[in-house]
């Protein structure tokens, strides 16, 4: 369930939006003051108002107090609005009319006036359009998308808030292009089928989260990211964005939002059966939340507990959490955190084989599933249709009673018929039972056709690129081929010896399988192609087996982000007493060829000096560093920061500079993704 979020800025007032729904960044216009504050504020402010002569000047006040009021007293700040604008109508003051409509819509929102509080906006809007005030015009379309949003009206949302996205780029205003691509991204990630376009908004949104300094939304947004990846499979990217995040607002000062990620890093240790380190984080978040009275964020983690203790067959600690937790949600009012805690303790119920408590739970999940709403529709429509059936039987026989020689008639003809066909249509059943029969079989067959041509092909594509597979599965061989430009990655692990000399081969084998599933999933996010892997090295490329010309700097970015993921890990590792992994990275792009060798067991590999000078900047790097050749560097510079450090001498080439990538380059004003 990604959470509501909201910016406390000079620039935009704290909204907070219902829990357990989807997050909707709504950026609105103006701080609430702090209420004693305020207080003070609106004596000054009624003082100056009753000095002041002119309906332009006292529309200004009137707005200032509906400003003070709203975090306090919604009813007052709707009426000075209301005040402020027929002020301003006096005099066509429009761009104090243009303000009015816009905080009168704002208190009327905060009291789920939806309807009112759109057609102010929509009025506001046209004001702000005639002073030519575009910055307020983009705020009021992403209010607009909110209210949309909150009624399930995503297509509505969707089109206010890339029309604030493209006022925002036009008047490089990076707030509310932040607001915008999270908006844009939240209202992607409802629909499965548009998790990639939700992720590439989001992108979008923590860079600028980043380059302003907004901890809040870089650990929300990285939240949003982490709960995407754990839905599609992506445990070891969701588990990368939950540390992310959870970094984020430890820094940033901001624990009580800590507890949420924490709870999702429990359940992707849980979901690979680490249950011990998905209890720790658990209860770490317990322990953030309770100590917060952080309700609703308790009765998330607890909820989450229960499940770790169901999946590792501790049942009543189980049924103990999910107690603990429907308690506090029927205490807090809390209907999602409710239906999860009675579907829990029925499935607890089940495995305990109390089948009589099981049931209990599963009729109350039923019953808060049922709302009042459909209950009395469905009685409504029932009696109806009931009325409308009783009246057309009675026209029915009315008609029969006049007409019943002819209906006798009519029926007499219908029997002969009716046997006369019958007859024939037994024999047609017997045809279409056979035919069905045989049709049957010959589908069960080709499922297990299918299947088998499908784990065939699954498992090509687990060792081939796509395209070189189909090439192998057309022709039954596939040609070598040589590329002029390839970006080609190595990556190993200093003193990997000697901190395997202090663990079993299991242990070992569980690290690496943890570490190089983590960067399968981040090279495939870049679009690169994975070699091989020799002992503890890892080797990748881009640029092939399709051609493209972005791999440079997809190759950086993804190597970036792998010595970004090993120092969370090394940092989980410091905290435990262990030895940190000293992951080194090199990269070279130039010339290769490629294709598959073997007959028996396929292999997909590349070849060529590119190859070796890659191998050289990964072996001449340092830890924890992304080190690239000149003619690497060339091609990115651009792009990332990058440092030079020297050269190396490689054989068969002569010398080759080197450089080590800092970060990336952020770009003010990013070109806009067309969105369909």
């Amino acid at each position: 369930m990604i959470r509501k979020a909201h910016i406390n800025s000079i620039s935009g007032e704290s909204i907070k939006g219902k829990r357990g729904f989807k997050l909707f960044f709504v950026l609105f216009s103006v701080l609430i003051s702090v209420t004693s504050f305020a207080s003070d504020q609106l004596d000054s402010l009624k003082k100056v108002l009753s000095s002041t002569h002119g309906d332009s000047s006292r529309a200004d006040v009137l707005i200032q107090m509906s400003i003070e009021t709203i975090g306090s007293d919604l009813k007052a700040s709707e009426e000075y609005a209301n005040q402020a604008l027929n002020a301003a109508s006096r005099t066509r003051y429009y761009k104090g009319m243009a303000a009015a409509y816009r905080y009168l819509g704002l208190s009327q929102y905060q009291q789920s006036q939806y309807k009112e509080a759109v057609s102010n906006w929509l009025l506001g809007v046209a004001m702000y359009d005639s002073v030519g005030d575009k910055s307020n015009i983009a705020r009021l379309y992403s209010n607009l998308g909110a209210v949309y949003e909150s009624q399930s009206r995503d297509d509505k949302a969707l089109e206010y808030n890339i029309k604030s996205l493209k006022i925002a780029e036009q008047i490089n205003d990076s707030v509310r292009q932040m607001a915008a691509l999270t908006n844009i991204g939240v209202i992607y990630g409802k629909n499965r089928v548009q998790f990639d376009k939700a992720l590439s908004y989001d992108e979008r949104a923590i860079d600028y989260a980043r380059k302003l300094g907004d901890a809040y939304v870089e650990g929300t947004v990285a939240t949003n990211m982490g709960e995407i990846y754990f839905k599609q499979g992506k445990d070891s990217l969701a588990k990368v964005e939950f540390l992310s995040a959870a970094k984020v607002f430890g820094e940033g000062g901001i624990e009580e939002s800590m507890p949420y990620p924490l709870q999702y890093i429990g359940k992707v240790y849980a979901r690979a059966q680490d249950y011990a380190s998905a209890e720790s984080y658990q209860k770490k978040a317990l322990e953030i939340a309770e100590r917060l009275d952080l309700k609703r964020d308790v009765a998330l983690v607890l909820i989450g507990l229960a499940e770790t203790s169901l999946k590792k067959g501790d049942f009543q600690t189980a049924l103990e959490y999910y107690k603990r937790a429907k308690d506090l949600s029927v205490e807090i009012g809390v209907k999602e955190e409710l239906k999860d805690s009675y579907r829990g303790l029925s499935q607890t119920y089940v495995a305990l084989k109390d089948f009589k408590n099981a049931y209990i739970y599963q009729n109350l999940l039923t019953s808060l599933k049922d709302t009042l709403y459909n209950i009395e529709f469905d009685q409504k429509m029932s009696g109806q249709l009931f009325d409308y059936e009783l009246e057309k039987k009675q026209s029915q026989i009315s008609l029969l009673n006049k007409d019943k020689e002819i209906a006798e008639q009519l029926a007499q003809r219908q029997r002969f018929a009716k046997n006369a066909s019958l007859a024939g249509l037994g024999l047609v059943v017997i045809i279409l039972f056979i035919i069905f029969r045989n049709y049957l079989a010959k589908v069960k067959i080709n499922k297990v056709l299918d299947s088998q041509k499908a784990k065939i092909e699954t498992l090509l594509l687990n060792i081939l690129p796509a395209s070189v597979a189909k090439e192998l599965e057309r022709n039954g061989h596939a040609r070598p081929r040589f590329y002029d430009s390839v970006s080609v990655l190595f990556t190993d692990f200093k003193d990997f010896t000697k901190i395997a000399d202090g663990m079993t081969p299991r242990e070992i084998v569980d690290e690496l399988n943890d570490f190089f599933s983590a960067f399968d999933d981040i090279i495939e996010k870049h679009h690169l192609e994975k070699i091989k892997t020799i002992g503890d090295a890892y080797m990748c490329a881009g640029g092939i087996p399709v051609e493209d010309t972005v791999h440079p700097v997809n190759i950086v970015r993804a190597a970036l982000e792998i010595v970004n993921y090993m120092s969370m890990k090394n940092a989980i590792r410091e905290k435990e007493g262990k030895n940190p992994w000293n992951l080194r990275v090199g990269i070279h792009t130039g010339p290769i060829a490629a294709g598959v060798v073997g007959k028996r067991k396929y292999a997909y590999d590349i070849w060529g000096s590119t190859v070796n000078i890659a191998s050289r900047m990964e072996s001449n790097g340092s830890p924890g560093k992304v080190n690239i050749s000149a003619a690497t560097f060339e091609l990115v510079k651009d792009k990332f920061e990058c440092h030079y450090r020297g050269k190396i001498s490689a054989k068969n080439v002569g010398e080759v500079d080197m450089y080590f990538v800092e970060r990336e380059i952020l770009h003010e004003n990013p070109v806009a993704e067309t969105v369909a």
